[in-house]
């Protein structure tokens, strides 16, 4: 039986982040020879900062029927109503949470869109709609459409995801980053019902953002 993707062991930093790590590393070791310690240390304090920026740590996703998890780390800024009767969870993730994006459900990736914008800070309303973003439309094995959206910030410039169209994901499985924070919008299905409140903290991959509604009768 194949092992779980969720249980195989990875580096404790992602990939983006090695070459900055390397870069700042080797500048602090050349520094403390050739400039002194001021150098040298503010170089690794920038290595140090690079390394958290990056951090990549495990999750449990909870096992829990009609759960829909967090996609990203940081505190929720927005619970809304969508047209067609579903709703949007916003989460806004600063420099100091963890970067990476995970799967708020198990299914298959339906679409990848990119779409070139400006960058307005994530804390701006109108981020989510004119600032750059990658749209990942994630369909379930019943038929839900689920659609997570990085949105691109003042210092998040660049975002990345690994998945493809036809890829199927893991609930609480990494799919991207954003590299040095900004926002990720969850968009729910109808019949869906957000269980958290603007103001709180939540965990990519481990937070129960929303719950199925029970079927009446």
């Amino acid at each position: 039986m194949a092992e779980p993707k969720q249980a195989r062991k990875r580096p404790p930093i992602a990939r983006e982040g090695w070459g900055y790590l390397i870069a700042f590393t080797l500048l602090a070791l050349i520094s403390a020879y050739w400039e002194g310690w001021i150098w040298s240390a503010a170089f690794a304090a920038a290595a140090l900062l690079i390394a958290g920026f990056f951090r990549d740590p495990e999750r449990t996703p909870p096992r829990e029927p009609g759960a829909v998890l967090a996609p990203a780390d940081g505190r929720v800024v927005a619970v809304e109503r969508l047209e067609g009767g579903g709703s949007a969870v916003a989460i806004f993730l600063s420099p100091l949470d963890v970067h990476i994006n995970r799967s708020p459900v198990a299914g298959r990736i339906l679409c990848a869109e990119h779409q070139r914008g400006r960058f307005l800070a994530a804390y701006n309303p109108e981020c989510k709609d004119v600032n750059e973003r990658n749209t990942l439309d994630i369909g379930t094995a019943s038929g839900e459409n689920f659609q997570v959206v990085q949105i691109a910030g003042v210092l998040a410039r660049r975002i990345v995801t690994w998945c493809r169209v036809g890829d199927e994901l893991e609930a609480g499985e990494r799919f991207g980053l954003i590299q040095f924070g900004s926002r990720t919008d969850l968009h729910l299905p109808p019949g869906y019902a957000p269980c958290i409140e603007p103001g709180a903290k939540v965990r990519g991959g481990e937070t129960i953002v929303a719950r199925k509604r029970p079927h009446p009768g």
